[in-house]
């Protein structure tokens, strides 16, 4: 359960550091970014090759650990975590989509997203029926026994995304979700997103793709040579008491 309320913080990166090193040279993969995603909101992190945001999502993830700073998810400092704690931490809270799908070549659509319950201690029955609603919920219903070398990428990507909900998680993790596919299906891969998020799923995706991110994000996160550059929020129309709509910014609290 959540511990705030609506558009209370869910993720907070605070001064976080990841250097890699490599003989007697240092890679500064993430230089000293601080950021914060609050429940409920679309962020997008972007920037060119090498600008740190693939090893900002495996920070975000808990897929990796700070060199230096904290890392809050729902106000608990999972730097500080290890890696096992960090591991239940991942199948409890966080869900994750990949450009490269990451599906299990040897299990059907339905098994693979039956995965993560698993690991989760789900009793079979609950997993089965858990994920024939998510497959289901994904339009692939009439794929549920088929195996990722039967299916088209856009499916793949649609069993990624039904597999990614499989826990219930609180935050939706996409690693260029639409990398792989044409466009028209990764528009149909976006909407999927913009559903999950209009039912108050907090998604954080990764792209280096600026349509993208303005179309479907509320907030951009730009990055460059691992420092967070700007910061880019997304315009909407709010109404007032008068009736006339005002175009506002969205700010933060």
């Amino acid at each position: 359960m959540r511990k705030g309320g609506k558009n209370s913080v869910l993720i907070e990166l605070k001064n976080v550091f990841k250097y890699y090193y490599m003989g007697d040279n240092v890679v500064k993969a993430v230089d000293g970014i601080s950021l914060k995603v609050n429940e409920g909101e679309f962020v997008a992190i972007m920037g060119p090759s090498g600008s740190g945001k693939s090893t900002s999502m495996n920070l975000v993830g808990s897929l990796d650990v700070p060199t230096k700073g904290n890392i809050f998810l729902d106000g608990e400092d999972i730097s500080t975590f290890s890696e096992s704690d960090l591991s239940q931490l991942r199948g409890q809270k966080i869900g994750f989509i990949f450009q490269s799908f990451n599906l299990i070549p040897n299990l059907t659509a339905k098994e693979n997203v039956m995965l993560p319950m698993t690991f989760q201690g789900v009793p079979i029955e609950e997993r089965e029926v858990r994920a024939e609603e998510l497959l289901n919920l994904v339009e692939l219903g009439d794929r549920m026994d088929h195996y990722p070398n039967e299916l088209s990428g856009g499916q793949k990507q649609r069993v990624a995304i039904a597999r990614s909900l499989a826990n219930e998680p609180e935050v939706i993790l996409a690693d260029e979700p639409t990398g792989n596919l044409d466009t028209k299906t990764g528009d149909i891969v976006m909407d999927f997103l913009d559903k999950l998020h209009k039912q108050g799923k907090t998604i954080i995706m990764i792209t280096h793709e600026p349509e993208l991110a303005k179309q479907h994000a509320e907030i951009v996160y730009w990055l460059r040579d691992g420092k967070l550059e700007k910061i880019t929020k997304k315009k909407k129309v709010k109404k007032y008491t008068d009736g006339e709509p005002k175009r506002i910014v969205k700010e933060r609290e």
